[in-house]
């Protein structure tokens, strides 16, 4: 039997068990995978739900447009839902989200504003502000506000809570899942603890977020804030969907701990999720001791790893943050193997002459040109004779005459494998400063010189 279109193919999402990730845990761990929803992710059963109240009650009408603040999934169920339902979709969103979550929420038509992270809910600038903004502009709109619709934690109590329910057959003893809006953990746990009131349910925070503190002293600590990795997970503020009499205990897990979990539950359970879930995992083996024999922990891995492509499955990524260490050469080891890691660069206002002089004495091909002490181009033995080929007078001008776009920088812990891509017959070299501030460059020989060493 076929559904009519793609939203009837929402919900209904497998449990898994757990295996080899989870082997210091006592108990039964099983993952509740929404990755086979349509959009990818649990967002899309709050999203239709929140569209077909709206709808039902007149906020919502026809040829409208819905307008969100988002770290993408959300966005993702809006915009599948408005496609099939002829909405107009304008997202808001904050910088440290992944460049996928964007690409994605655009191949559906909607139209994505990126904002600054690292501002106050209320700034005119935050995601919340400029998604308030659009609403009162453009003309037949609608804001869902997932953190504050209650449509949105009723969605897990209609369908998550009691597919978990049936899926253990009523064993369920404890819930993990990471909390951003609340609507997932408050909605599911509503219907567990109706069910049986001694669930435990688990949330996850991070480093950087007020749900923690707010939940056990009931503060709400400014000096909490801070900016963090993680995705989909922890808060600037507090939504009405969070129901903090329905979670009994709030783990906090840092960016890094998030960050290597993703990667390690591709690589030994097979299951290609996305950052909240390393949270959720991580933050269960951190509360091992809570679970004995004969429990049945469920963790909700709430999206798919196709949307950190980018960020936490690469490698590049990972060492910049020092999230990742590894036997891999670095920039780091390139310089220390050097045999003169001392740079020379030639000033712009230095005659082409000058830089001929420099480039023969020294024996080099390419030069770093600066400006007040800043590198600013490059003059390479191939652009010098291209420039006097054409123009032989040019000897006696200002080196900056023939500067060409300077080489890329680079982190000191990027990758040989990354530094050798970046190295071609455009840039023949590569820049890092050093922990002293100091410029200092790498060419093909210096990494052939790394390696043979």
């Amino acid at each position: 039997m076929w559904s009519n279109n793609i939203l009837e193919t929402i919900g209904n999402t497998p449990m898994v068990k757990l295996n080899k990730i989870t082997k210091d845990i006592k108990a039964t761990v099983l993952a509740k995978i929404e990755t086979t929803n349509p959009g990818n992710s649990i967002k899309d059963r709050m999203a239709l739900k929140m569209i077909e109240d709206a709808e039902r009650d007149g906020r919502l009408k026809p040829g409208g447009t819905i307008i969100e603040g988002t770290s993408g999934n959300t966005g993702m169920g809006l915009a599948i839902a408005a496609v099939i339902k002829g909405y107009k979709c304008i997202f808001t969103s904050t910088d440290k989200q992944s460049k996928e979550k964007f690409d994605a929420l655009r191949a559906f038509g909607a139209e994505v504003i990126v904002c600054p992270t690292n501002v106050d809910p209320e700034d005119p600038r935050s995601y919340y502000s400029v998604s308030s903004r659009l609403e009162r502009e453009v003309p037949n709109s609608w804001k869902p506000n997932q953190y504050d619709n209650l449509s949105n934690s009723q969605a897990h109590y209609e369908q998550t809570g009691p597919e978990i329910w049936e899926q253990t057959e009523g064993k369920i003893t404890h819930l993990v899942v990471g909390v951003g809006t609340g609507g997932t953990i408050s909605g599911t746990a509503r219907f567990l603890k109706e069910k049986n009131p001694n669930i435990q349910v688990l949330g996850i925070d991070t480093y950087g977020s007020v749900f923690k503190k707010y939940k056990e002293t009931g503060e709400f600590d400014k000096n909490e804030i801070y900016p963090y990795i993680t995705e989909g997970i922890g808060e600037d503020f507090l939504p009405q969907n969070v129901d903090f009499s329905l979670i009994d205990h709030f783990e906090k897990v840092t960016d890094k701990d998030a960050a290597l979990m993703t990667r390690q539950i591709a690589m030994q359970e097979g299951i290609f999720a996305g950052n909240s879930t390393g949270s959720a995992v991580a933050g269960t083996l951190q509360m091992k001791d809570r679970f004995k024999e004969g429990d049945v922990v469920v963790i909700i891995f709430p999206d798919h790893g196709t949307r950190y492509l980018g960020k936490m499955y690469n490698e590049d990524w990972l060492r910049e943050r020092g999230f990742l260490k590894d036997d891999k050469l670095t920039a780091r080891d390139i310089i220390r193997k050097k045999d003169n890691p001392e740079i020379v660069t030639i000033d712009s206002e230095k005659t082409v002459l000058e830089a001929i002089n420099v480039i023969k004495s020294l024996n080099i091909s390419q030069i770093p040109v600066t400006q007040k002490g800043m590198v600013i181009g490059k003059v390479t033995e191939s652009d010098i004779l291209d420039a006097l080929l054409e123009n032989p007078s040019l000897k006696s001008q200002p080196v900056q005459t023939i500067t060409t776009t300077p080489f890329p920088f680079v982190d000191l812990n990027t990758s040989i494998d990354k530094i050798s891509t970046l190295i071609n017959k455009e840039n023949i070299a590569v820049l890092v400063e050093d922990e002293r501030g100091r410029i200092e460059i790498i060419t093909q020989f210096d990494i052939i010189n790394a390696i043979s060493l």
